[in-house]
């Protein structure tokens, strides 16, 4: 479904991603792993184009999207869910929700079946956004992307800044959306909770893919796990 060949990113002169090349197929949950600054985050925004890469190439579902703007690629398909969530705080959740509808999208994803999967986003549907906690505003946030019944969900650290016990619940969440189909590319700092929901792991440092493979790899070889991610 997604394709990245050979892409090199950069923020003004500094050379961040360096002949990135990976692939993520359809149906499939895949995770980008590695420590703070090693480009996870930059690899999302090269997809979406809001870091347009210099040279290489990014195909989505067949069709080349490079050098394309952010909204085509939404448009074509593409769901992002940035680390700072930015929902609309001055509307309710269920409005959150309608803005993120597209016309004439093809699948499932309505209120109905968010409120299925979120079920606390029901609880607070008629809820100021700004008044969610920070987990029910990472759930929104998700949520708010799959109502424009995405293809592809790319999720840049849903972690950030939550308790412990908000983790497990967003980590319950995805691994519903996993048994679910949903296709999902996730840039994460805690390395065992997206090791235990992803099926595919590739791990980053200093601008470069150093590990490939299967997460169960990873999440059952303790020699592989120290080598790669210092576990």
């Amino acid at each position: 479904m997604l394709r990245l060949d050979g892409i090199n990113s950069f923020y003004g002169e500094a050379h961040i991603l360096f002949d990135m090349t990976f692939e993520v197929r359809e149906g499939e949950f895949a995770c980008i792993l590695g420590r703070n600054g090693v480009g996870k985050t930059t690899t999302l925004r090269t997809i979406m184009g809001l870091t347009p890469a210099r040279s290489g190439r990014v195909t989505f579902n067949g069709e080349e999207i490079t050098h394309l703007p952010p909204y085509v690629i939404a448009n074509r398909g593409i769901g992002w869910v940035p680390e700072n969530r930015i929902i609309f705080t001055n509307l309710t959740v269920e409005r959150n929700l309608i803005v993120g509808q597209k016309m004439g999208t093809r699948k499932a994803w309505d209120l109905g079946l968010v409120y299925k999967h979120f079920p606390q986003l029901e609880k607070f549907r008629f809820r100021s956004a700004e008044n969610l906690s920070g987990g029910e505003q990472q759930m929104l946030a998700i949520a708010r992307t799959l109502m424009g019944n995405p293809d592809l969900v790319l999720l840049d650290e849903p972690s950030q800044g939550l308790a412990p016990k908000i983790i497990q619940e967003i980590f319950r969440i995805l691994e519903q959306l996993r048994n679910a189909g949903v296709t999902i590319l996730l840039v994460e700092q805690k390395a065992s909770m997206a090791l235990s929901v992803s099926e595919t792991c590739y791990v980053m440092e200093k601008g470069k893919i150093i590990f490939r493979g299967a997460s169960k790899e990873l999440r059952d070889n303790k020699e592989v796990s120290k080598e790669f991610l210092g576990l």
